[in-house]
């Protein structure tokens, strides 16, 4: 859960200053779609961690 916890507020950290448009001065701006395709990705790349994190066995 927190390696999880840390996937998606990293991702997030990089992503929603991008799409609020900080890099606009170097002439990086992103449209509102491509925005809400990235969010998506995020959830994608948490479920997907989620379900690898199933397989490993905590030995304590």
């Amino acid at each position: 859960m927190i390696q999880n916890l840390w996937w998606g507020a990293g991702y997030n950290i990089v992503a929603i200053p991008l799409a609020a448009g900080v890099a606009y001065s170097v002439g990086l701006v992103l449209s509102p779609a491509v925005g809400a395709a990235l969010m998506s990705i995020s959830t994608v790349i948490v479920a997907i961690n989620a379900k690898l994190l199933q397989r490993v066995r905590l030995t304590a």
